[in-house]
């Protein structure tokens, strides 16, 4: 391929890239401002930029472990080309615009790792498959909600025990400050995680062209991650905003914090290892523990196992997308 014409595909697909981080941030703005939004602590376009100037403090938080395993850990960077990552791409991005759509608070993590999978098995088979990666990965699927329900219920217990001799109204107003912090905290655990799986994916298609290094990942490519996050979380996702503030459970100021806290911690400890988690089921599982210890009658179980049932299908339907779009890749790019 003539210099000028490999630069431009390049650029193109770096392009794409941050064009999925800025979805993820739009489609997953949800998860950082549910119970703010939904308590009424902060209006929505309040609630936003709140939540994306936290997406981007992560940037002097935290090491590029995820990073790493997008980049290495999933599939091996031997293997990959310009079809293989336009096809990961168009998978996760597909998935994120259905979901979308039908308000679906579904992970754009998983739908990327599903294309990554899906892209590279329509190539290579199952040899560019990185097992440990995939497989720790997989486990976390069910880990993530599961410890943020843990920590989100054990936390709105903690609240319930220590606080019942004071006044509701009283105790409502301490937490509508308490929600402001606890918000941020999680704002920061979403962009450590989400806004590092892009980086990897370019970090991955520099590789590929041998332009970084396994052990370098250059630093424009980390602040273009942050800022196109933090954009896409300030546009906001309201169908599905309505979904996880409104629909799944009632919050109060004191369960909306003990859920947002629950689920910062979860992401702050996946993050910390360099394990690609969905920020969707974390704070989704935390929702739910801190609103059944609340009132389990007032959480919508039903709505629960649908999101389930959608989040199982998030990393094959992104991936026969991915192997679909590899294919047309592979006779057009170069």
């Amino acid at each position: 391929m003539h210099m000028d014409a490999a630069f431009v595909t390049l650029a193109l697909l770096v392009a794409l890239a941050l064009a999925f981080d800025f979805m993820n941030g739009f489609h997953d703005a949800a998860n950082s401002i549910a119970t703010v939004v939904s308590t009424r602590v902060l209006k929505p376009y309040q609630a936003v930029a709140w939540a994306a100037f936290f997406n981007f403090v992560a940037i002097w938080l935290f090491e590029p472990k995820v990073a790493a395993t997008i980049g290495k850990g999933i599939i091996s960077p031997d293997f990959v080309d310009n079809a293989v990552i336009f096809g990961a791409l168009i998978g996760a991005i597909t998935w994120n615009v259905v979901t979308w759509y039908y308000g679906i608070p579904s992970s754009s993590s998983h739908a990327l790792i599903g294309g990554m999978i899906g892209a590279a098995m329509a190539k290579a088979g199952s040899d560019p498959l990185v097992a440990s990666g995939i497989i720790k990965t997989t486990i976390f699927i069910f880990v993530s909600p599961t410890l943020g329900m843990l920590i989100g219920g054990l936390l709105m217990l903690g609240i319930s025990w220590g606080c019942y001799r004071i006044a509701p109204a009283k105790l409502d107003r301490w937490f509508r400050r308490t929600q402001l912090l606890t918000s941020a905290l999680y704002s920061i655990g979403h962009g450590s995680n989400d806004a590092q799986k892009t980086m990897g994916i370019i970090w991955l298609l520099l590789m590929s062209h041998g332009l970084a290094g396994k052990e370098h990942l250059p630093e424009w490519v980390i602040v273009s991650c942050y800022l196109a996050i933090a954009i896409g979380t300030l546009m906001g996702g309201w169908r599905i905003i309505r979904t996880m503030g409104q629909k799944l459970t009632k919050l109060s100021p004191a369960s909306g914090s003990a859920a947002s806290a629950g689920g910062a911690v979860t992401l702050f400890i996946a993050s910390h290892a360099g394990i690609p988690v969905s920020t969707t089921h974390t704070i989704t599982g935390a929702i739910l523990g801190a609103g059944a210890v609340q009132n389990p009658s007032r959480v919508r179980w039903g709505l629960a196992t649908n999101l389930v049932y959608a989040w199982l299908l998030t990393i094959p339907a992104s991936g026969l997308v991915a192997a679909a779009a590899w294919w047309v890749g592979s006779h057009f790019i170069r």
